[in-house]
């Protein structure tokens, strides 16, 4: 080899490198969030999953790998403290020069109240109640400290503001709680959608070289959201009409999303056992007003499932809001939602 072949190529070679080395290392949360990041990352680098597949968020001992990815990242991406509230102590003691993405508390998301007691009235969700989802200049500032986030009344959805992505809107204080959220924001795709937009700003700030591919990365995987929504539709037309029990109350996102019903929860949260109490309330429904479909989780105690069945005719399912099943990256959000919708037209009878 030449000599000047051999210094262009050891220049190029360089060059290759110190792109490289600018590409920020992200860790991410939860799986489904994971995929979301690893879309806009797509062809430039591949993010780090923080909690294992299969495993709850709620309650979580990281694995040596995991500690060392999430000290290591330039960047976080997390649901929030109601989903992962062991993974903020971690994330408090991250560089200064870190950045910290909290998905709840960004004025794009929409988010819901945690509903109370084992059932659920018709569309208890709140779908289209524009106080429960408005986005007011509070929120855009992230001055959560005298509020608890019960979203009643305080966030008139602005979208003047809501597409600021300064270093203030990625690394604010997370020294406040969620109160009442329902955490479980990543089952709606209007979520999704307007996540990858923050997700391809947050990156492009901190990597300008790759602005260009993240926010085509992200038009993308917003183009296949949308397809993914439509067919979902398509598929859940049939039984809207249908109610459904759910193993832990997860799924009002989704609901809203879709515009199906579940009418209660066996559990409040996968983090916590179901009274005797509340599975015999459930029971009731079950056997009393007629419910189409049970659904398990495949993490979760099916004797539960099967004890609110017993001596019903209803149906039974398995759906998974973490797509444990599926292999952690690109594709994952698509194939869990797609596998939730499928999942849940069988049970109600489609």
């Amino acid at each position: 080899m030449s000599m000047t072949r051999a210094a262009l190529l050891a220049a190029t070679c360089l060059s290759a490198g110190a792109v490289r080395a600018d590409v920020p290392n992200v860790a991410v949360d939860i799986a489904p969030v994971h995929s979301l990041v690893a879309q806009v990352m797509a062809g430039v680098g591949e993010p780090d999953l923080i909690v294992a597949p299969g495993a709850s968020p709620h309650e979580y001992n990281l694995r040596p790998s995991e500690a060392s990815a999430l000290q290591d990242a330039d960047l976080v991406i997390w649901i929030g403290t109601s989903l992962t509230p062991w993974l903020a102590d971690s994330i408090d003691t991250l560089s200064p020069e870190a950045r910290k993405l909290e998905l709840l508390d960004l004025p794009e998301t929409e988010t819901l109240p945690i509903r109370e007691g084992a059932l659920f009235d018709a569309h208890d969700h709140g779908h289209g109640d524009a106080e429960e989802h408005e986005h007011g200049d509070e929120h855009a500032g992230h001055d959560h400290d005298d509020h608890d986030h019960d979203h009643a009344d305080e966030h008139d959805h602005d979208h003047a503001e809501e597409h600021e992505h300064d270093d203030e809107h990625a690394g604010h204080d997370h020294s406040h709680d969620h109160g009442g959220v329902d955490p479980h924001a990543w089952l709606s795709p209007e979520n999704a959608n307007a996540w990858l937009t923050v997700i391809a700003d947050t990156l492009s700030e901190a990597d300008p070289e790759n602005e260009s591919t993240y926010r085509d990365n992200a038009t993308a995987a917003q183009d296949r959201l949308e397809t993914l929504t439509e067919d979902a539709g398509s598929v859940l037309d049939p039984v809207r009409d249908q109610e459904f029990i759910a193993f832990h109350d997860a799924y009002q996102y989704f609901e809203t999303a879709f515009d199906v019903t579940a009418a209660g929860a066996i559990s409040v949260s996968d983090a916590s056992d179901p009274s005797p109490a509340r599975v015999e309330e459930i029971r009731s429904r079950v056997a009393d007003a007629g419910v189409a479909c049970v659904l398990a989780e495949p993490q979760f105690n099916p004797g539960l499932v099967a004890a609110v069945a017993e001596g019903s005719e209803v149906r039974q399912g398995v759906v998974d809001p973490m797509g444990s099943s599926f292999e952690p990256g690109p594709d994952l959000y698509g194939q869990m939602m797609t596998a939730m919708v499928d999942a849940l037209a069988e049970c109600l009878g489609n």
